[in-house]
């Protein structure tokens, strides 16, 4: 087990979105800018002991923000959906 993948992911997703797509085996991940699906998919198997059957990833740029006179942006980052193979669930510990 390399070590390295599993840095990728940065932090489960907890939506009520994310949380309805658990019951369906998906599961939401924040993961690393730079981060494949192959390495996403490699990740979740190492950290979790899971069999993966599919990896999305959605990149969302960061949106400018205004407060008063002064313009901000909040933060890129790109999200991972892994989809597990029938049967196998991960706890994130809900």
């Amino acid at each position: 087990m390399s070590m390295g993948n599993i840095f990728l992911i940065k932090k489960p997703w907890i939506t009520e979105k994310s949380t309805a797509l658990s019951n369906l085996g998906k599961y939401v991940f924040i993961v690393e800018p730079a981060a494949t699906k192959n390495e996403v998919k490699k990740a979740v198997k190492d950290l979790y002991r899971v069999d993966v059957r599919t990896v999305h990833i959605i990149r969302r740029a960061g949106k400018p923000k205004r407060f008063r006179n002064v313009v901000r942006t909040q933060g890129s980052y790109k999200k991972a959906v892994v989809t597990l193979v029938k049967g196998q669930k991960i706890d994130l510990g809900r």
